[in-house]
């Protein structure tokens, strides 16, 4: 997959340093996934299909001032939205220490004011209103409406990285619309 190539093509509007922090972003994870297994994913391309993967819903998501993403990991989806959307504040909650220590030295590397970094369980974080509340491969969606219920407000946005199990885990009553791509199902929940 020619990352760059690829969003072009598809129109996502992305700042003029987009790329190159994503290149510093991937050299760094490679690294560090030598020595602390951030991701099981090993190669380029997969991670560029990641990156592609986390990117895409700035395509129809609204604007937002802020952000949580609830199990960050390595960065997919929160850090990658962080360097699309610089003037997003973006929350990464991430409980697990070598993966929290890796999102905070991406953010002081690249000099990211638009990032705070949790390194806790959602549950354990202070109620705070979010406009957009993102995750992806955590959990399923009940139990994420659950997790992020003390994070949101009528006005918030959910957005859920998941799989064609997402057709199971919601029904009428739930305000929302699912946008397919060749290997994802979005699920946005409080769509107008």
């Amino acid at each position: 997959m020619d990352l760059k190539a690829t969003l072009i093509a598809d129109n996502i509007k992305l700042p003029d340093d987009f790329f190159y922090n994503i290149q510093k972003y991937k050299e760094h994870l490679f690294k560090w996934n030598k020595i602390h297994n951030m991701t099981g994913v090993k190669d380029e391309n997969s991670v560029d299909e990641f990156i592609y993967d986390a990117v895409f819903p700035i395509s129809f998501l609204p604007s937002a001032n802020t952000l949580l993403d609830i199990g960050t990991g390595a960065g997919f989806p929160g850090m990658i939205l962080a360097l699309a959307l610089p003037d997003t504040k973006v929350t990464l909650v991430e409980p697990l220490t070598k993966r929290a220590s890796f999102l905070q030295f991406i953010k002081a590397d690249l000099g990211l004011d638009n990032v705070r970094v949790v390194k806790k369980r959602v549950e354990e974080m202070d109620s705070e209103i979010f406009d957009i509340i993102t995750s992806r491969a955590v959990t399923d969606t009940q139990m994420l409406l659950n997790l992020s219920k003390n994070f949101r407000d009528e006005n918030s946005k959910l957005l859920f990285y998941k799989g064609e199990q997402v057709y199971d885990e919601v029904d009428d009553s739930m305000k929302h619309k699912i946008i397919k791509t060749k290997n994802r199902h979005y699920l946005l929940i409080g769509e107008d």
